[in-house]
């Protein structure tokens, strides 16, 4: 199956916004889609993406602040950028547009032909690799903070949340371990069920005998770079062990 494409739409005005979520519910039956987020300038538009993995970006041009021309430049100095389709009511910046490598300039009032049209040119060799969060949000003491993904040391599941351990902080996250999991295998390796360690902070592996409730140690545990801290490997995850011997860690 398809995986769905993740789109954003950016634009100042709420009916506009609205008339693009509706077109794009008329696709959804040709095409799978899934609308991830919606913004209404440009600064809180690239405040959502770096939050929020897209694999489109239906952008608005003129704007108040920041326009949809300073965003989609910002956005493809990024490693593996979202698609940008603009959608606007002005046919002046169409040249521009395409020099910046947009999928397609769509003018409004925007057509479901054209818009089904213009995501179709997003073609699934152009989503890869996936792009991916990162940052991690939380809540903390009625702020929303941004937890840089590189920062992580280490994920724990705790009750109903995740906790994420940076070098100075540990923070609480509303993300599940197994979607955490799923979504940056490159960066995180589970091992334990309720744990996350990040690829870069192994230091090494130790064999020390460690009695646990639930009977699941396997003896061996994660040693990290600059922490005196042991984390356990569980028996199913033993595997782990063996892949650090070979190297392919």
């Amino acid at each position: 199956m398809t995986a769905p494409l993740r789109i954003v739409i950016v634009d100042d005005e709420t009916p506009a916004r609205n008339r693009l979520r509706d077109l794009l519910h008329d696709c959804a039956g040709q095409i799978p889609l899934q609308v991830v987020g919606e913004a209404e300038n440009g600064v809180q538009a690239l405040q959502l993406l770096a939050q929020t993995a897209a694999d489109v970006v239906l952008l608005d041009i003129h704007m108040p602040g920041l326009d949809g021309m300073a965003v989609a430049q910002q956005l493809a100095q990024r490693q593996y950028p979202a698609a940008v389709i603009f959608t606007t009511a002005y046919d002046a910046h169409a040249l521009q547009a395409f020099e910046l490598n947009a999928r397609d300039y769509l003018l409004k009032p925007v057509r479901v032909e054209r818009l089904l049209g213009a995501l179709r040119k997003v073609q699934p060799s152009m989503l890869k690799p996936a792009p991916v969060r990162q940052y991690l949000s939380t809540n903390e003491r009625g702020r929303v903070l941004l937890v840089p993904v590189d920062d992580i040391i280490c994920l724990r599941a705790e009750q109903k949340y995740v906790a994420a351990r940076t070098a100075t902080h540990t923070y609480l996250l509303e993300d599940t371990l197994t979607s955490l999991e799923q979504e940056f295998p490159q960066r995180f390796i589970r091992i334990h069920r309720n744990t996350l360690v990040a690829r870069n902070a192994i230091a090494g592996f130790a064999l020390k005998e460690q009695s646990t409730e639930d009977g699941e140690h396997s003896g061996w545990v994660v040693l990290l770079k600059d922490s005196d801290e042991a984390l356990p490997v569980s028996r199913r995850q033993y595997a782990v062990v063996k892949q650090f011997k070979q190297g392919g860690i």
